[in-house]
Protein backbone atom coordinates (compact mmCIF):
# COMPACT_ATOMS: atom_id res chain seq x y z
CA UNK A 1 0.00 0.00 0.00
CA UNK A 2 2.48 2.42 0.70
CA UNK A 3 4.64 1.76 -2.71
CA UNK A 4 1.56 2.54 -4.43
CA UNK A 5 0.47 5.78 -2.61
CA UNK A 6 4.25 6.72 -2.91
CA UNK A 7 4.21 6.15 -6.65
CA UNK A 8 0.95 7.78 -6.92
CA UNK A 9 1.84 10.86 -5.09
CA UNK A 10 5.12 11.35 -7.18
CA UNK A 11 3.23 11.14 -10.42
CA UNK A 12 0.57 13.14 -9.75
CA UNK A 13 2.96 16.32 -8.73
CA UNK A 14 5.37 15.31 -11.26
CA UNK A 15 2.44 15.77 -13.70
CA UNK A 16 1.32 18.99 -11.95
CA UNK A 17 4.74 20.22 -12.33
CA UNK A 18 4.96 19.61 -15.76
CA UNK A 19 1.48 21.40 -16.24
CA UNK A 20 2.43 24.88 -15.00
CA UNK A 21 -1.05 25.76 -13.76
CA UNK A 22 0.07 26.19 -10.18
CA UNK A 23 3.39 26.96 -8.92
CA UNK A 24 5.81 24.41 -9.07
CA UNK A 25 7.40 25.03 -5.52
CA UNK A 26 3.81 24.51 -3.70
CA UNK A 27 3.39 21.39 -5.96
CA UNK A 28 6.37 19.92 -4.45
CA UNK A 29 6.14 21.06 -1.13
CA UNK A 30 2.16 19.83 -1.46
CA UNK A 31 3.58 16.37 -2.54
CA UNK A 32 6.39 16.24 0.08
CA UNK A 33 3.29 17.10 3.15
CA UNK A 34 1.41 14.18 1.26
CA UNK A 35 4.43 12.05 1.54
CA UNK A 36 4.25 12.59 5.47
CA UNK A 37 0.28 11.81 5.75
CA UNK A 38 0.77 8.80 4.11
CA UNK A 39 3.23 7.62 6.68
CA UNK A 40 5.87 7.61 3.57
CA UNK A 41 8.11 9.76 5.79
CA UNK A 42 8.04 11.05 9.15
CA UNK A 43 9.37 14.17 10.07
CA UNK A 44 12.45 13.90 11.28
CA UNK A 45 13.65 11.65 8.29
CA UNK A 46 12.69 13.91 5.86
CA UNK A 47 14.33 16.93 7.86
CA UNK A 48 17.48 14.87 8.21
CA UNK A 49 17.82 12.06 6.40
CA UNK A 50 16.30 13.56 2.56
CA UNK A 51 16.07 17.04 2.11
CA UNK A 52 19.93 17.93 1.31
CA UNK A 53 20.38 20.94 3.51
CA UNK A 54 23.49 21.38 2.45
CA UNK A 55 22.52 22.10 -1.45
CA UNK A 56 19.67 24.40 0.29
CA UNK A 57 22.15 26.43 2.50
CA UNK A 58 24.89 26.71 -0.83
CA UNK A 59 21.70 28.11 -2.65
CA UNK A 60 20.97 30.60 -0.14
CA UNK A 61 24.14 32.08 0.06
CA UNK A 62 25.20 32.40 -3.16
CA UNK A 63 22.34 33.83 -3.44
CA UNK A 64 23.04 36.36 -0.95
CA UNK A 65 26.39 37.48 -2.72
CA UNK A 66 24.82 37.61 -6.08
CA UNK A 67 22.25 39.90 -5.10
CA UNK A 68 24.64 42.02 -3.39
CA UNK A 69 27.02 42.34 -5.91
CA UNK A 70 24.32 43.04 -8.68
CA UNK A 71 23.68 46.03 -6.88
CA UNK A 72 27.12 47.34 -7.62
CA UNK A 73 26.44 47.42 -11.56
CA UNK A 74 29.53 44.57 -12.16
CA UNK A 75 26.92 42.37 -13.75
CA UNK A 76 26.41 45.01 -16.24
CA UNK A 77 29.79 45.86 -16.36
CA UNK A 78 30.74 42.40 -17.36
CA UNK A 79 28.06 41.92 -20.26
CA UNK A 80 28.63 45.00 -22.03
CA UNK A 81 32.34 44.60 -21.75
CA UNK A 82 31.14 40.92 -23.04
CA UNK A 83 28.98 41.71 -25.66
CA UNK A 84 31.46 44.58 -27.10
CA UNK A 85 34.14 41.64 -27.87
CA UNK A 86 31.62 40.40 -30.29
CA UNK A 87 30.42 43.79 -31.27
CA UNK A 88 26.89 43.08 -30.33
CA UNK A 89 26.33 39.47 -33.02
CA UNK A 90 23.71 37.29 -30.96
CA UNK A 91 25.21 34.14 -31.94
CA UNK A 92 28.85 34.56 -31.03
CA UNK A 93 27.57 35.71 -28.19
CA UNK A 94 25.27 32.77 -27.33
CA UNK A 95 29.32 31.14 -27.98
CA UNK A 96 30.90 33.65 -25.56
CA UNK A 97 28.22 33.11 -22.81
CA UNK A 98 28.49 29.18 -23.13
CA UNK A 99 31.84 28.65 -22.99
CA UNK A 100 32.05 30.90 -19.91
CA UNK A 101 29.28 29.13 -17.90
CA UNK A 102 30.92 25.80 -18.93
CA UNK A 103 34.23 26.96 -17.89
CA UNK A 104 33.07 28.14 -14.87
CA UNK A 105 30.78 24.64 -14.02
CA UNK A 106 34.00 22.78 -14.21
CA UNK A 107 35.64 24.83 -11.71
CA UNK A 108 33.24 25.97 -9.33
CA UNK A 109 30.71 24.42 -9.63
CA UNK A 110 27.57 24.52 -11.48
CA UNK A 111 24.87 26.32 -9.33
CA UNK A 112 27.63 28.79 -8.02
CA UNK A 113 28.20 29.55 -12.04
CA UNK A 114 24.44 30.11 -12.68
CA UNK A 115 23.86 32.03 -10.27
CA UNK A 116 26.76 34.78 -11.53
CA UNK A 117 26.10 34.37 -15.44
CA UNK A 118 22.29 34.66 -15.62
CA UNK A 119 22.33 38.53 -14.28
CA UNK A 120 24.34 38.94 -16.90
CA UNK A 121 22.25 37.36 -19.78
CA UNK A 122 19.72 39.39 -18.41
CA UNK A 123 21.38 42.76 -18.75
CA UNK A 124 22.60 41.50 -22.51
CA UNK A 125 19.48 40.60 -23.86
CA UNK A 126 17.64 43.61 -22.55
CA UNK A 127 20.28 46.24 -23.87
CA UNK A 128 19.80 44.14 -27.38
CA UNK A 129 15.93 44.01 -27.37
CA UNK A 130 16.34 40.30 -28.14
CA UNK A 131 14.66 37.45 -25.94
CA UNK A 132 16.95 35.80 -23.34
CA UNK A 133 15.42 32.28 -23.66
CA UNK A 134 17.84 31.15 -25.87
CA UNK A 135 20.93 32.08 -23.87
CA UNK A 136 18.97 30.98 -20.43
CA UNK A 137 18.83 27.34 -22.18
CA UNK A 138 22.23 27.36 -23.15
CA UNK A 139 23.18 28.17 -19.97
CA UNK A 140 21.35 25.75 -18.55
CA UNK A 141 23.07 22.81 -21.02
CA UNK A 142 26.70 24.06 -20.92
CA UNK A 143 26.24 24.50 -17.14
CA UNK A 144 25.49 20.64 -17.05
CA UNK A 145 27.99 19.47 -19.38
CA UNK A 146 31.11 21.77 -17.95
CA UNK A 147 30.07 20.19 -14.87
CA UNK A 148 30.58 16.91 -15.66
CA UNK A 149 34.20 17.31 -16.23
CA UNK A 150 35.50 17.47 -12.76
CA UNK A 151 35.27 16.23 -8.91
CA UNK A 152 34.14 19.39 -7.93
CA UNK A 153 32.04 20.55 -10.46
CA UNK A 154 28.17 18.38 -10.08
CA UNK A 155 27.71 16.67 -6.64
CA UNK A 156 27.46 13.09 -8.09
CA UNK A 157 30.89 13.23 -9.35
CA UNK A 158 32.41 14.65 -5.73
CA UNK A 159 29.81 11.90 -4.16
CA UNK A 160 31.75 9.01 -6.15
CA UNK A 161 35.49 10.93 -5.43
CA UNK A 162 34.68 10.45 -1.71
CA UNK A 163 33.68 7.08 -2.42
CA UNK A 164 36.46 6.27 -4.47
CA UNK A 165 39.88 6.95 -3.21
CA UNK A 166 41.96 6.75 -6.86
CA UNK A 167 39.59 9.18 -8.23
CA UNK A 168 40.97 12.36 -7.33
CA UNK A 169 40.64 15.67 -9.25
CA UNK A 170 42.81 14.93 -12.14
CA UNK A 171 41.86 11.95 -12.73
CA UNK A 172 38.37 13.04 -13.91
CA UNK A 173 39.81 15.73 -15.30
CA UNK A 174 41.75 13.69 -17.34
CA UNK A 175 39.01 10.32 -18.15
CA UNK A 176 36.15 12.87 -18.35
CA UNK A 177 37.67 16.19 -20.14
CA UNK A 178 38.14 14.61 -23.42
CA UNK A 179 34.67 13.67 -23.83
CA UNK A 180 32.86 16.17 -22.23
CA UNK A 181 35.25 18.74 -24.72
CA UNK A 182 33.70 17.37 -27.50
CA UNK A 183 30.31 16.83 -26.53
CA UNK A 184 30.10 20.83 -25.49
CA UNK A 185 30.96 21.29 -29.17
CA UNK A 186 28.76 19.11 -30.84
CA UNK A 187 25.66 20.68 -28.06
CA UNK A 188 26.71 23.84 -28.90
CA UNK A 189 27.33 23.83 -32.83
CA UNK A 190 23.55 22.08 -32.57
CA UNK A 191 22.26 24.85 -30.34
CA UNK A 192 23.44 27.56 -32.84
CA UNK A 193 22.21 25.72 -35.82
CA UNK A 194 18.38 25.77 -33.97
CA UNK A 195 18.98 29.31 -33.68
CA UNK A 196 20.26 30.84 -36.37
CA UNK A 197 17.27 32.24 -37.90
CA UNK A 198 15.83 33.77 -34.90
CA UNK A 199 18.20 35.84 -32.91
CA UNK A 200 18.45 39.30 -35.29
CA UNK A 201 19.71 42.69 -33.91
CA UNK A 202 19.47 45.74 -35.93
CA UNK A 203 22.71 47.72 -36.60
CA UNK A 204 21.36 50.68 -34.84
CA UNK A 205 21.33 48.83 -31.47
CA UNK A 206 24.42 46.88 -32.00
CA UNK A 207 25.88 50.79 -32.64
CA UNK A 208 24.09 51.87 -29.85
CA UNK A 209 25.85 49.26 -27.87
CA UNK A 210 29.79 50.09 -29.33
CA UNK A 211 28.88 53.21 -27.79
CA UNK A 212 28.19 52.19 -24.12
CA UNK A 213 31.20 52.43 -22.23
CA UNK A 214 31.18 49.71 -19.39
CA UNK A 215 32.36 51.58 -17.11
CA UNK A 216 29.29 54.32 -16.79
CA UNK A 217 27.38 51.08 -15.12
CA UNK A 218 29.59 50.55 -12.41
CA UNK A 219 26.56 52.81 -9.63
CA UNK A 220 28.86 51.70 -6.58
CA UNK A 221 32.46 51.74 -6.39
CA UNK A 222 32.65 50.62 -2.84
CA UNK A 223 30.30 48.13 -3.08
CA UNK A 224 31.96 46.97 -6.20
CA UNK A 225 35.17 46.95 -3.95
CA UNK A 226 33.60 44.71 -1.90
CA UNK A 227 31.65 42.26 -3.68
CA UNK A 228 34.62 41.32 -5.93
CA UNK A 229 36.80 40.85 -3.74
CA UNK A 230 34.57 37.92 -1.85
CA UNK A 231 33.83 36.84 -4.55
CA UNK A 232 37.02 36.35 -5.55
CA UNK A 233 37.64 35.01 -1.82
CA UNK A 234 35.04 32.65 -2.29
CA UNK A 235 35.82 31.12 -5.59
CA UNK A 236 39.01 30.89 -4.26
CA UNK A 237 37.96 29.01 -1.62
CA UNK A 238 36.16 26.94 -3.39
CA UNK A 239 39.17 26.34 -5.38
CA UNK A 240 40.98 25.20 -2.51
CA UNK A 241 38.38 23.22 -1.10
CA UNK A 242 39.89 20.15 -1.27
CA UNK A 243 43.31 21.36 0.48
CA UNK A 244 41.39 23.67 3.53
CA UNK A 245 39.53 20.32 4.23
CA UNK A 246 36.28 22.44 4.57
CA UNK A 247 32.80 21.66 3.23
CA UNK A 248 31.73 23.89 -0.41
CA UNK A 249 28.98 24.74 1.60
CA UNK A 250 30.62 26.09 4.65
CA UNK A 251 32.97 28.63 2.48
CA UNK A 252 29.66 29.92 0.63
CA UNK A 253 27.71 30.39 3.71
CA UNK A 254 31.41 32.52 5.23
CA UNK A 255 31.65 34.65 1.67
CA UNK A 256 28.01 35.38 2.35
CA UNK A 257 28.43 36.82 5.86
CA UNK A 258 31.29 38.47 5.08
CA UNK A 259 29.81 40.46 2.29
CA UNK A 260 26.55 41.32 4.15
CA UNK A 261 28.87 42.52 7.55
CA UNK A 262 30.50 44.32 4.78
CA UNK A 263 28.21 45.97 3.06
CA UNK A 264 25.79 46.49 6.08
CA UNK A 265 25.69 50.22 5.66
CA UNK A 266 24.81 49.87 1.56
CA UNK A 267 22.63 47.24 1.34
CA UNK A 268 19.91 46.73 4.49
CA UNK A 269 19.93 43.03 5.81
CA UNK A 270 16.12 42.81 5.60
CA UNK A 271 16.63 44.56 1.43
CA UNK A 272 19.09 41.12 1.00
CA UNK A 273 16.46 38.86 2.18
CA UNK A 274 13.33 39.89 -0.10
CA UNK A 275 16.17 39.67 -2.92
CA UNK A 276 16.12 35.72 -2.22
CA UNK A 277 14.95 33.40 -4.27
CA UNK A 278 12.83 31.97 -1.93
CA UNK A 279 10.51 30.10 -3.99
CA UNK A 280 12.98 27.77 -5.54
CA UNK A 281 14.59 27.05 -2.64
CA UNK A 282 11.08 25.62 -1.21
CA UNK A 283 10.68 23.73 -4.76
CA UNK A 284 13.93 22.17 -3.36
CA UNK A 285 13.09 20.99 -0.31
CA UNK A 286 9.41 19.91 -1.56
CA UNK A 287 11.75 17.71 -4.79
CA UNK A 288 13.99 16.04 -2.00
CA UNK A 289 10.77 15.15 -0.17
CA UNK A 290 9.10 13.53 -3.11
CA UNK A 291 12.02 11.92 -4.23
CA UNK A 292 12.89 10.91 -0.33
CA UNK A 293 9.74 8.85 -1.05
CA UNK A 294 11.03 6.99 -3.04
CA UNK A 295 14.18 5.99 -1.75
CA UNK A 296 12.41 5.58 1.50
CA UNK A 297 10.05 2.71 -0.33
CA UNK A 298 13.20 0.93 -1.92
CA UNK A 299 12.25 1.71 -5.38
CA UNK A 300 15.51 3.40 -6.04
CA UNK A 301 17.60 0.75 -4.51
CA UNK A 302 15.87 -1.40 -6.46
CA UNK A 303 16.53 0.19 -9.68
CA UNK A 304 20.33 -0.14 -7.94
CA UNK A 305 20.00 -3.65 -7.96
CA UNK A 306 18.06 -4.66 -10.79
CA UNK A 307 21.01 -3.50 -13.41
CA UNK A 308 23.58 -6.23 -12.01
CA UNK A 309 21.05 -9.18 -12.06
CA UNK A 310 20.21 -7.84 -15.49
CA UNK A 311 23.61 -7.81 -17.20
CA UNK A 312 24.79 -11.04 -14.95
CA UNK A 313 27.94 -8.93 -14.60
CA UNK A 314 28.74 -8.85 -17.96
CA UNK A 315 31.25 -5.38 -17.68
CA UNK A 316 30.67 -3.42 -20.94
CA UNK A 317 26.71 -4.43 -20.67
CA UNK A 318 26.71 -3.17 -17.01
CA UNK A 319 28.80 0.26 -17.80
CA UNK A 320 26.11 1.03 -20.78
CA UNK A 321 23.16 0.07 -18.67
CA UNK A 322 24.27 2.56 -15.67
CA UNK A 323 25.18 5.20 -17.99
CA UNK A 324 21.66 5.13 -20.10
CA UNK A 325 19.50 4.30 -16.74
CA UNK A 326 21.25 7.10 -14.88
CA UNK A 327 21.30 9.17 -17.56
CA UNK A 328 17.38 8.95 -18.23
CA UNK A 329 16.27 8.56 -14.24
CA UNK A 330 18.69 12.30 -13.49
CA UNK A 331 16.08 13.93 -15.62
CA UNK A 332 13.60 12.67 -13.79
CA UNK A 333 14.45 12.36 -10.18
CA UNK A 334 17.40 14.29 -8.44
CA UNK A 335 20.42 12.64 -9.02
CA UNK A 336 22.02 12.46 -5.54
CA UNK A 337 19.73 10.09 -4.17
CA UNK A 338 19.93 7.68 -7.30
CA UNK A 339 23.92 7.95 -7.51
CA UNK A 340 23.99 7.60 -3.27
CA UNK A 341 21.84 4.15 -4.14
CA UNK A 342 24.13 3.09 -7.03
CA UNK A 343 27.55 3.71 -5.45
CA UNK A 344 27.33 0.71 -2.72
CA UNK A 345 25.63 -1.00 -5.73
CA UNK A 346 28.75 -0.88 -7.88
CA UNK A 347 30.93 -1.00 -4.92
CA UNK A 348 28.92 -4.88 -4.30
CA UNK A 349 30.11 -5.65 -8.02
CA UNK A 350 34.04 -5.85 -7.31
CA UNK A 351 32.60 -8.87 -4.10
CA UNK A 352 30.50 -10.45 -7.23
CA UNK A 353 33.80 -10.79 -9.67
CA UNK A 354 33.93 -7.68 -11.21
CA UNK A 355 38.02 -6.53 -11.24
CA UNK A 356 37.85 -3.48 -13.02
CA UNK A 357 35.05 -0.81 -11.74
CA UNK A 358 36.42 2.22 -13.28
CA UNK A 359 34.35 1.94 -16.50
CA UNK A 360 30.99 1.80 -14.26
CA UNK A 361 31.90 5.16 -12.44
CA UNK A 362 32.81 7.28 -15.21
CA UNK A 363 29.70 5.74 -16.66
CA UNK A 364 27.63 6.89 -13.85
CA UNK A 365 29.34 10.05 -13.35
CA UNK A 366 28.49 10.77 -17.42
CA UNK A 367 24.83 9.51 -17.11
CA UNK A 368 23.87 11.31 -13.72
CA UNK A 369 25.59 14.57 -14.93
CA UNK A 370 24.72 15.14 -18.45
CA UNK A 371 21.02 13.52 -17.58
CA UNK A 372 20.42 16.55 -15.69
CA UNK A 373 19.87 18.11 -19.21
CA UNK A 374 16.90 15.81 -20.17
CA UNK A 375 14.00 17.89 -18.41
CA UNK A 376 14.04 21.17 -16.51
CA UNK A 377 14.09 19.65 -12.91
CA UNK A 378 16.67 17.02 -13.92
CA UNK A 379 19.65 19.68 -11.98
CA UNK A 380 19.85 22.03 -9.74
CA UNK A 381 20.95 24.84 -12.00
CA UNK A 382 18.16 24.09 -14.10
CA UNK A 383 15.62 24.57 -11.82
CA UNK A 384 17.68 27.94 -10.61
CA UNK A 385 17.78 29.28 -13.67
CA UNK A 386 13.61 28.71 -14.28
CA UNK A 387 13.47 30.20 -11.40
CA UNK A 388 14.97 33.59 -12.09
CA UNK A 389 13.65 33.73 -15.52
CA UNK A 390 10.28 33.75 -13.88
CA UNK A 391 11.02 36.70 -11.50
CA UNK A 392 12.60 38.50 -14.71
CA UNK A 393 9.63 38.36 -16.76
CA UNK A 394 11.37 36.15 -19.42
CA UNK A 395 10.04 32.73 -18.29
CA UNK A 396 9.89 29.68 -20.50
CA UNK A 397 7.69 26.31 -19.72
CA UNK A 398 8.91 22.29 -19.15
CA UNK A 399 8.16 21.91 -22.32
CA UNK A 400 10.51 24.91 -23.66
CA UNK A 401 12.68 23.37 -22.15
CA UNK A 402 12.49 19.81 -23.14
CA UNK A 403 12.61 20.45 -26.70
CA UNK A 404 16.13 21.68 -26.46
CA UNK A 405 17.44 19.23 -23.13
CA UNK A 406 15.83 16.04 -24.61
CA UNK A 407 17.76 15.88 -27.57
CA UNK A 408 21.05 17.38 -26.19
CA UNK A 409 20.78 14.85 -23.53
CA UNK A 410 20.49 11.76 -25.65
CA UNK A 411 23.08 13.13 -28.04
CA UNK A 412 25.41 13.57 -25.13
CA UNK A 413 24.39 9.89 -24.25
CA UNK A 414 25.10 8.39 -27.72
CA UNK A 415 28.85 10.16 -27.64
CA UNK A 416 29.58 8.98 -23.90
CA UNK A 417 28.24 5.07 -24.64
CA UNK A 418 31.16 5.27 -27.57
CA UNK A 419 33.70 6.59 -25.83
CA UNK A 420 33.21 4.35 -23.04
CA UNK A 421 32.98 1.59 -24.94
CA UNK A 422 36.58 2.49 -27.23
CA UNK A 423 38.54 3.70 -24.44
CA UNK A 424 37.35 1.00 -21.66
CA UNK A 425 35.70 -1.83 -23.07
CA UNK A 426 37.20 -2.74 -26.58
CA UNK A 427 39.67 -4.45 -25.83
CA UNK A 428 37.77 -6.40 -22.75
Amino acid sequence: MALVLTILIFVVSYMFIISEKYNRALVACLGGVAMLFAGVLDLNTAFIEHIDWHTIVLLLSMMILVSITSQSGFFEYVAISLARTVKGKPLPLLLVISTLTAAGSAFLNNVTTVLLIVPIVFTLTKLLQISAIPYLLATILASNIGGTATLIGDPPNLMIGQAVEHLTFNAFLVHLGPVVLFIFFVIMAWVTFLYRGQLHVSTEQRRALMDLNPKDYLRNRDLLVKSVLVLILTTTGFLLQPLLNVELTSIAMAGALLLMFLTHEEQQTEEVFQAIEWVTLFFFVGLFMLVGGLKEVGIIDQIAVSIFAYTEGDLPKTAMLILWVSGVLSGFVDNIPFVAAMIPVILEFQELGMTNLDPLWWALALGACLGGNGTLIGASSNVIVAGMAVKARQPFSYVDFLKIGGPAAIISFVISSFYIYFRYLIHM
